[in-house]
């Protein structure tokens, strides 16, 4: 797996994040404040997104109870096709769709995968550009240094 890891800009909000899931259920990244959000933008059509999904589900189950909400954001795919992934790869994550990229340039994504890192303030803290073992020891010590605040 190869990825960069760069601060969130100091002085930048955190834009507005609300979106409706595959299952039509609606979402809000401020409703979670309180928790630390790994925030993982993907697309179907990605190899690095598709090969790092298994685990980002795992890390998920395995630190839920100290705090951790992992929310996947589906980049521009249909759902038809995001359920033909999901048939392929099932996860327990809520995906969330930006159908037509809107949440994603917002937030300045244009490598996939990219995933935010949020704490528990609701406050952006990171950006992991690229393929994450998120059950290695890079992406543990990633995980516990928020959960640890």
């Amino acid at each position: 797996a190869s990825y960069e890891i760069t601060p969130w800009p100091r002085n930048k909000a955190a834009p507005p994040l609300s979106l409706a899931g595959l299952d039509g259920q609606p979402w809000q990244l401020a409703r979670l404040k309180g928790k630390v959000v790994v925030l993982n933008f993907w697309a179907t059509w990605c190899e690095p997104c598709r090969a790092e999904m298994p685990s980002l589900d795992l890390m998920a189950l395995k630190y839920e109870r100290e705090g951790l909400a992992v929310l996947t954001v589906n980049f521009k795919d249909g759902a038809q096709t995001v359920r033909r992934f999901l048939d392929a790869v099932p996860l327990s994550l809520p995906v969330l769709m930006d159908r037509d990229g809107a949440v994603a340039k917002a937030w300045g994504v244009n490598v996939f995968p990219t995933t935010l890192l949020i704490s528990r303030r609701g406050a952006p803290v990171g950006i992991v550009r690229g393929e994450v073992e998120w059950n290695g020891a890079d992406g543990k010590r990633l995980i516990e240094s928020l959960l640890a605040v």
